[in-house]
């Protein structure tokens, strides 16, 4: 090349990449504000995770979307030639009620920022009319945990490609990589799309660790679906659920190949600036616009380096930050395991060794190398809110020691992960013991456990240095060891405060059935909103029915979703308490224990939390040393006022003075209803 020219020939290719870098658009959640994300539907931001949509306390049929707010480019000016882009989120699948039926969520390319598609089945990217042919397009990948016939599902778990329809032109089921949506653990995902080779790809994994091989591998031309520009996001819905879908982050990029030229015999694209032909007078100008371009350029890049650089330190911090809190908790703890060995103890995590999910991990069955030592190992979820349950795990239970504790044994955090190390309980958990085990539990073994996990809560509320309430009280959190004593476990909501100190409001976790009322109007946690739950847990070892169970009848009583306190209630109205004793223990109980049992399972479960007895005095009653208060024939209906009572809706905070509160509920129907009176 002759030297006179290679000074432009360099300005021209600073141009080219100066002109592809217009066309890139580059985010995550760190640099995302509320002016550049658009929510839509039911979609609201929580603690700086999306929900898309809400939080519903009783079952609800929503739809939302979550979109970035400026247009991305997806089609060179002039051409179908598409462009390249990778997104990687963290998203979680959470449910109060298990048993109600989900929805999903789908990651969408979509050309409208102002539309919701229809809740169920539709995810939010479509309406019934367009899915019968009346237009809106789009591409998502889809994470259903709906199996839908209409839809050609092929159940309940998996990860879909959908070209313009709900209907995926593309499907694969995410059990045969161990991923369970609906297990409310944080599920990775990376989607990449390559503009040259026109290759889509999906990986799905509970690890940061993208896995080697993808769970969807497609030959698509985007090109053929996308305009110029469309709006990237999510899209969520629910059908008469509880469901709750949370984004908890996302990164995005996309650019254009600059090898890729465009195709000249394309028409051109309506949101493509029109052509003008270069005019002899006007050169000068070109050269002098290229030169601004370059210059502009070299600016954005110096801007853009700064502001990396400012990004990344921030994040070094905060992960030293994390990382010397978490130092702070655990030099108390016996020991500190190697990622290798725990990988190796739970044959890298498979899927196979898999023995339950807590709140925010799963918990393999590992067995150590060195002792060959059965444990239960927990792998925390990834997202901030994992970390920070955790470290609230770590920092109550370590300190921690009771006889009807899970215990303890160690901790790991390496490659940005973070593993808790227990006894392995052979019997597994309560949950299993009562309805997927071979032979019934029997009642010997029902009141031990009942009198072990009093004993252990009345520990926790009043001989603890520093009060905990656990939060999350029910079976599937109860463990039993080889003599089937009761261990209590999964710290992840529980909180510290000082005895005789009032509870700072805070959103209501925990599981449907297992809360108290006024837990879910108010979310304040205190010893007796873990009273309530106990007592959820006393009738269901006694009944051997769930506290919320869908389609099931017994003697006629229940209807379509069974409540179990208000059943148990019914029958204790009607003179028939013993009636409610699980028929799987054909009668091989002591009749003045059950009876005793009922009662303080009722007395627990008194909608006012004042009347409810503390877990002292459970103890006592369940041993017979105290008499058992006199539990009302029809459940009560109580008011109770307050001088402050703070409300929550979708993070907004409004103080109501001198406000009334009235819980009424019906024996016959499972519904709770409030009037507020100002």
């Amino acid at each position: 090349m002759p030297p006179r020219q290679t000074p432009f020939f360099i300005v021209f290719l600073c141009f080219l990449n100066a002109c592809s870098s217009v066309f890139a658009t580059q985010f995550d959640f760190g640099t995302l504000t509320m002016s550049t994300l658009k929510l839509l539907g039911d979609a609201h931001l929580n603690n700086n995770t999306v929900s898309l949509t809400g939080d519903p306390a009783v079952p609800n049929s929503a739809a939302g979307r979550a979109l970035y707010s400026d247009p991305v480019r997806f089609r060179q000016p002039g051409s179908l030639s598409p462009a390249s882009f990778s997104t990687f989120f963290s998203f979680s699948v959470t449910n109060l009620n298990p048993s109600s039926v989900g929805g999903g969520l789908a990651f969408v390319i979509s050309p409208d920022s102002s539309a919701v598609g229809d809740s169920g089945g539709f995810l939010g990217l479509q309406n019934p009319a367009a899915a019968t042919g009346g237009g809106g397009g789009f591409v998502a990948v889809e994470f259903d945990t709906l199996m839908d016939v209409e839809f050609s599902d092929i159940n309940g778990n998996h990860v879909g490609l959908d070209l313009n329809s709900v209907v995926s032109a593309q499907v694969s089921d995410l059990g045969s990589v161990g991923v369970d949506l609906k297990s409310g653990d944080s599920v990775n995902a990376w989607i990449e799309y390559d503009g040259s080779s026109k290759g889509l790809r999906v990986w799905v994994s509970y690890s940061t660790v993208r896995p080697k091989d993808p769970i969807l591998k497609v030959d698509l031309d985007v090109g053929m679906y996308v305009n110029d520009f469309m709006y990237v996001g999510f899209s969520g819905s629910t059908q008469g659920s509880t469901e709750v879908h949370s984004v908890e982050w996302w990164s995005f990029n996309s650019s254009f190949d600059s090898a890729a030229a465009p195709a000249t015999t394309s028409a051109p694209s309506a949101t493509s600036p029109p052509e003008q032909k270069e005019s002899k007078s006007s050169r000068k100008g070109t050269v002098g616009a290229v030169a601004g371009v370059v210059t502009a350029g070299a600016f954005v890049l110096a801007l853009f380096a700064g502001a990396f650089i400012w990004v990344y330190s921030k994040k070094v911090k905060r992960m030293k930050k994390f990382d010397q809190s978490i130092e702070s908790e655990i030099i108390r703890l016996p020991k500190e395991f190697s990622y290798k060995e725990l990988k190796f103890a739970t044959k890298g995590f498979s899927a196979n060794r898999v023995i339950g999910h807590g709140a925010f991990g799963t918990v393999y069955k590992g067995v150590l190398p060195e002792s060959g030592d059965t444990v239960a190992v927990k792998r925390c979820n990834h997202s901030g809110q994992g970390k920070s349950e955790f470290l609230s795990e770590l920092s109550i239970i370590g300190s921690l020691r009771h006889r009807n504790l899970v215990h303890l044994q160690g901790w790991c955090h390496e490659k940005g992960e973070i593993l808790l190390v227990y006894d392995l309980m052979p019997n597994g958990s309560l949950d299993k013991a009562l309805y997927e085990a071979r032979m019934p539990l029997s009642w010997p073994h029902r009141l031990k456990i009942l009198l072990g996990v009093s004993s252990v809560l009345a520990y926790l509320h009043h001989e603890c240095e520093n009060q905990v309430i656990h939060r999350d009280i029910k079976t599937s959190n109860i463990m039993l060891d080889e003599g089937f004593n009761a261990r209590l476990g999964d710290f992840g909501l529980a909180r510290q405060t000082q005895h005789d100190k009032s509870p700072d409001a805070t959103v209501a976790a925990g599981t449907m059935g297992y809360l108290a009322p006024e837990y879910v109007l108010t979310g304040r946690a205190t010893e007796k909103t873990d009273v309530f739950s106990y007592g959820a847990v006393v009738l269901e070892v006694a009944c051997g029915r769930r506290p919320i169970e869908k389609d099931a009848a017994a003697n006629g009583k229940v209807g379509v979703s069974s409540n179990l306190v208000e059943w148990v209630w019914s029958l204790h109205q009607e003179g028939k308490l013993l009636t409610a004793a699980d028929p799987r223990l054909e009668g091989e109980f002591e009749e003045g224990e059950m009876r005793r049992v009922l009662l303080v399972g009722l007395a627990c479960s008194h909608p006012d939390s004042m009347a409810r007895p503390t877990m002292r005095g459970a103890v006592q009653m369940l041993l017979g040393e105290a008499e058992v208060p006199i539990v009302p024939r029809a459940k009560p209906s109580t008011s109770y006022s307050t001088s402050h009572l703070l409300l929550s809706l979708q993070d907004s905070e409004s103080d109501c003075n001198n406000a009334m509160i009235t819980i009424s509920t019906s024996s016959s129907e499972n519904t709770l209803s409030g009037r507020l009176i100002l």
